[in-house]
């Protein structure tokens, strides 16, 4: 595996951007000459590239090591001081035969960086290669909008988190950011494989509270396949 910094030379000192997002949230980012110095903007993991486009997310899980001081994965260091825009992502691709898919992935929920994921998506399909979006389903929720038909035409297939079979569970490990998230997340998994050819639905064994049998039995009920994951391992 190798390691692909990403290095952003910048001629202010400090440059602050504010972005607002389609549910009125806004958002800024600050970046100095230190912090946008590298930043592993993708990473490998066995024959797959991931590419990191936004240390955002919609959910604070208590499990993630983001929020238990790491933003580490294996070797690769995945802190963001911006939103990288895809002329900074398309460069680093590299050759697709060299890859068995392109995995939107990092310590942050792709989807809220949609105008990168799609033009980065695109470019890769347009070469040939194959593309997946880990991503805990609260896109259509955040966008105000389906955005399953964009993703459509650029995406082979998505690993979506489910999490915790009841609401309760889901918001006392997950704690979502906005109201509403665990129907919505239920909504984009029923929806999702009328889009896209391959959909994935994960749940962790080993939260309190979660029936892992249960998160199976609503995953295969929307035609989705379902992923058993253990707590504590990644990638």
């Amino acid at each position: 595996m190798s390691k692909y910094l990403h290095n952003q030379h910048l001629d202010n000192p400090h440059v602050v951007t504010t972005e607002t997002l389609a549910n009125g949230h806004i958002t800024d980012d600050v970046c100095t000459n230190g912090t946008c110095a590298a930043e592993t903007l993708v990473y490998d993991i066995r024959r797959s590239r991931y590419l990191n486009i936004t240390g955002r997310c919609t959910l604070r899980c208590a499990f993630c090591p983001k929020h238990n001081g790491s933003k580490q994965i294996h070797e690769y260091q995945l802190a963001l001081s911006h939103q990288p825009k895809a002329e900074e992502i398309i460069p680093l691709l590299g050759k697709v035969t060299d890859f068995e898919e392109y995995v939107f992935c990092g310590y942050g929920e792709p989807t809220l960086n949609l105008p990168t994921l799609l033009a980065v998506a695109k470019e890769i399909k347009q070469r040939g290669g194959r593309v997946r979006i880990n991503t805990d389903g609260l896109g259509n929720l955040v966008h105000r909008r389906n955005i399953l038909p964009e993703l459509a035409g650029c995406v082979d297939s998505l690993s979506i988190s489910l999490n915790a079979d009841n609401e309760a569970a889901y918001i006392e490990h997950c704690r979502p950011k906005l109201a509403g998230s665990y129907a919505a997340m239920h909504t984009f998994i029923a929806l999702a494989p009328h889009y896209i050819d391959t959909v994935q639905v994960s749940a962790i064994e080993g939260l309190a509270g979660v029936n892992i049998v249960r998160c199976r039995e609503q995953v295969e009920s929307y035609g989705c396949q379902f992923k058993h994951r253990l707590l504590g391992a990644l990638g």
